[in-house]
């Protein structure tokens, strides 16, 4: 008995639901079949209503469609998997290293610290208070006037440090106005982990932190 099609999307309909179970099959197997059915629909046409130009080349378009959402996909995978990798050999270079990210933590390396801040504008005087666990200040650095933009300074703890956490904030001005500075600090990486989540920097004093969080590479 002759098989009648009549709708522009049969075989199209029919590859779907035959290939369900195998979705990882390469792409020519899925063509070849594809091509055999709408074959097989053309030579068991209704005469009365044939299938016109306009229903093949809906029905290729579908097919060629499919085929090049499979072909993205595989390069898309390439592509993480090669990021990935490269993270990974990024990652490991960071070892060791020093690196700048948001905080206002002062690591005292024997009698010596380090940190920086970022000015959104000019200011006429900048000052650096160091503050003890317990908030109070133990130290001013007077940095005098500083343009828009990062600016590091160090810190001597010869007297002041005693194996205490200590933290600073930047008191900034223009004249009478206040300028609101934004504290970073330093730390060292000492190790380094990829995962689903992307690529994690273990720091000595912070702990794991994103790579993405990582303002600068000292």
């Amino acid at each position: 008995m002759a098989v009648t099609a009549t709708s522009n999307t049969n075989a199209y309909t029919a590859l779907n639901s035959g290939s369900n179970s195998t979705a990882t099959s390469n792409e020519n197997a899925a063509s070849d079949r594809f091509l055999k059915l709408l074959v097989t629909q053309m030579q068991n046409q209704d005469p009365l209503n044939p299938m016109d130009n306009a229903q093949i080349t809906s029905q290729m378009a579908q097919i060629n469609t499919v085929n090049g959402v499979e072909k993205l996909n595989t390069t898309v995978q390439g592509l993480n998997t090669q990021f990935s990798q490269l993270q990974a050999l990024t990652g490991a270079s960071l070892v060791g290293r020093q690196v700048t990210l948001a905080g206002n933590k002062l690591n005292v390396d024997g009698s010596a610290s380090s940190a920086a801040f970022d000015l959104p504008s000019n200011a006429t005087d900048v000052k650096v208070q160091v503050l003890s666990a317990a908030g109070r200040v133990v130290d001013t650095i007077a940095l005098g006037p500083l343009d828009t933009g990062r600016h590091d300074f160090s810190w001597q703890a010869v007297t002041q440090a005693d194996g205490s956490p200590y933290s600073f904030r930047v008191v900034a001005n223009r004249g009478a106005t206040a300028v609101a500075a934004t504290t970073l600090m330093h730390d060292r990486v000492d190790a380094v982990n990829t995962d689903a989540a992307g690529l994690t920097l273990e720091t000595r004093h912070t702990g794991p932190v994103a790579y993405s969080d990582i303002k600068a590479i000292n």
